[in-house]
């Protein structure tokens, strides 16, 4: 059962972290001290539950709390070495914990532990990391609050920070909290009520001063040309540049991306200051540790063309490259870890939007849901005085802090696919949904396309939030809708890696029986379709300049001459020439094409239940219900083939194994003699 105490705080935290006013995601900590039986001695013990590292505040659950004892947290400052050795204390806080401790305790333990009082809150509102990077932000804060809130020059987090907090508090009785210089707020109370209450009024306070003494257009007036784009245009110029973006932006590492033309995106990329503010970077240390010091900002307007565009961009990441280079050899030491990549994280396009990088589609949101932030308290600090982050110094030592680094460190392993892009054909069932649902669970981002758009959302669904896949309508038959889809995909993800060719539909039927629509529609779905994916897919493939993987799935009938189904194993041919012709096209470009053979896939077929099922029951002399064993005993191994064998393929393919192979099919038929490739 939950202590009373720890409850209280996780229902606070979740209030708190729900509104973004308050706190950004993953942003600040909170904390409750309170009283539990001890286990061993079976006598009181007070204890510090605190929001662990890397933790959520709007999503907070007791397994998110690091737990420890408030006596032995307290004697730290008996052996306190100093702040040079400061980063010591954070191994210290695992001799504090109850048990087992929970959560791993955060760099901001100790101001939590520290504090005299029962509930502290530490929290990176805009409004008040507006006053925070104000410069004149300590003026500004006896202005706004009185003594009731009280100004802490910047420190890097950490025990001297708690320290300098506890104190702050005893010499302040009337104060219920701070502003932390270049930071965030910090706020107390006696009740969990109380806490809260005092954080909200600090945020709430410092947001109608701004409201009530800003300046109404302190980023400037608006530069002619680069206003936002109308709508259509806007997204369909995002989409063109998309591939290109990412790709720049992955020069070091492969990253997925996240899209975004907000209105105060746009607003602030069409103003006359926005690459001065830019170019000066963020301050909270929540906020860059995401972004990156600043972001790379295109500086031509929304009229220039694609082209002229994308020439800038490649010249830009250069310069940018060479200055995040010189920005950490002006503070590296010897003792500094490695340079973890100099591609920018933000990327922002005039009159378009902000492009915003990660490891994963989460990761790459939330940082474009930082710099907005970054925005938000550039607009404020400018309103009133002058945005003054923090040095490049001071961001380079938390961004290359020891304890940075050991918290990446510790990271799990990324799966196979993480940072991968998927872009499925007929994905809502069979073995199109058997794919999705294995790349996926591989770490894929997934794009569902189907003819069926509310069946391709549902599939998408399945396999979790739109950080993991989502659904398009996708007629493969039809140029213009399959532009469409894989425009959804470089604006969900930022650009594509994997395509899989699986959308298809058969008709058994005689020679003689087969009309010329039949013939028709088996092509322009399979033959016609796979092409018109590829050829929209390899687009943004090689402009991304990352290679990648399409992968045609194409049947057995390929190789093989069976009765009864002249249309539709003639175009699995097709799509089986597909594969070599586009193997060597591609090839220069790093990409790979690679097909999958598979016989007798029965059970969730969609294929299979449409009609083709019965006819090929009838072919044979079998009941239909008995298909998928009468295949499985024609064959060598007499095993029944089912999607998630070709799932299993697509992943060997398109995974670390196999990356020197291309032109390749696979037979997933469970050994048919008679389609053996030759």
């Amino acid at each position: 059962m939950t202590n009373p105490t720890a409850a209280e705080l996780i229902a606070r935290s979740n209030r708190l972290g729900a509104d973004p006013k308050n706190t950004n995601y993953a942003g600040g900590n909170t904390s409750a001290k309170g009283t539990a039986t001890d286990p061993v001695t079976g006598e009181p013990v007070e204890l510090l539950w605190v929001k662990g590292s890397g933790g959520d505040l709007g999503t907070l659950t007791e397994s998110g709390l690091a737990v420890l004892r408030l006596d032995r947290m307290r004697a730290l400052v008996d052996v306190y070495p100093g702040l040079d050795r400061e980063d010591e204390m954070v191994a210290a806080f695992d001799y504090c914990l109850h048990g087992k401790g929970g959560a791993a305790p955060s760099i901001d333990t100790a101001m939590h532990g520290l504090v005299d009082a029962a509930h502290v809150d530490h929290l990176h509102p805009d409004s008040g990391i507006a006053i925070a990077t104000a410069a004149d932000g300590e003026e500004l804060t006896g202005k706004i609050f009185g003594d009731k809130v009280v100004w802490v020059p910047w420190r890097r987090p950490g025990f001297q920070l708690g320290l300098d907090i506890a104190g702050v508090k005893a010499a302040n009785p009337q104060a219920i909290g701070t502003i932390l210089g270049g930071h965030g707020i910090t706020a107390w109370g006696d009740t969990s009520e109380e806490a809260e209450a005092n954080s909200r009024w600090i945020i709430d306070t410092a947001a109608a001063y701004l409201a009530e003494h800003g300046a109404a257009d302190p980023f400037g007036g608006v530069r002619a040309g680069f206003e936002a784009l109308p709508e259509e245009e806007r997204r369909a110029r995002a989409a063109a540049l998309a591939p290109t973006i990412r790709g720049l932006a992955s020069t070091d590492k492969p990253m997925v991306g996240h899209y975004t033309d907000a209105e105060v995106v746009l607003d602030f990329l069409a103003s006359e200051r926005a690459p001065e503010l830019a170019a000066l970077g963020t301050s909270c240390p929540d906020h860059f540790l995401r972004t990156k010091v600043k972001p790379m900002i295109l500086d031509l307007p929304a009229t220039a063309s694609v082209e002229d565009q994308l020439a800038r961009l490649q010249e830009l990441h250069e310069v940018y490259r060479a200055d995040y280079q010189a920005y950490y050899d002006a503070h590296a030491t010897a003792e500094s870890p490695a340079i973890r990549g100099a591609d920018p994280l933000i990327v922002l396009v005039p009159g378009v939007g902000m492009f915003s990088f990660g490891a994963n589609k989460q990761t790459a949101r939330v940082a474009g849901e930082f710099y907005v932030n970054a925005i938000n308290v550039m607009h404020g600090a400018e309103s009133v005085s002058t945005y003054t982050p923090i040095s490049d110094a001071e961001k380079f030592a938390i961004e290359y802090w020891a304890l940075e680094e050991a918290k990446l460190q510790r990271m799990p392993k990324p799966k196979t696919h993480q940072g991968r892009i998927a872009f499925v054909t007929g994905a809502a069932s069979g073995i199109g949904k058997a794919i999705a649902t294995r790349l996926a669970a591989e770490g894929a981002c997934v794009v569902v396309a189907d003819l069926d758009l509310a069946k391709a959302q549902a599939s998408a669904a399945e396999l979790g939030g739109t950080d993991v896949a989502i659904g398009v309508a996708a007629n493969v038959a039809d140029a213009a809708g399959v532009q469409a889809a894989i425009d959804a995909t470089v604006l969900a993800f930022g650009g594509i890696d994997l395509v899989v060719n699986n959308a298809g539909l058969s008709l058994s039927k005689s020679l003689l029986d087969t009309t010329e629509a039949d013939w028709d529609l088996q092509h322009d779905v399979m033959a016609k379709g796979s092409f018109l994916v590829a050829k929209a897919a390899a687009k943004a493939l090689i402009e991304q300049q990352m290679g990648g993987d399409v992968i045609y799935i194409s049947s057995k009938n390929s190789v093989f001459a069976g009765p009864n189904n002249i249309a539709y194993s003639a175009t699995k041919a097709d799509q089986a020439h597909q594969v070599r012709l586009l193997a060597v096209e591609l090839g220069e470009h790093g990409v790979r094409v690679n097909g999958i053979n598979p016989d007798g896939v029965v059970r969730g077929s969609g294929i299979f239940a449409a009609g083709w099922g019965a006819n090929r029951a009838a072919t044979y002399g079998v009941k239909e219900e008995d298909l998928g064993q009468f295949y499985a005993n024609r064959t060598i191994l007499k095993r029944e083939v089912v999607p998630e064998n070709v799932a299993d393929a697509v992943y060997v393919l398109t995974g670390p194994e196999l990356s020197r192979t291309t032109g390749l099919h696979i037979p997933v038929d469970s050994g048919v003699a008679a389609a053996f490739l030759r």
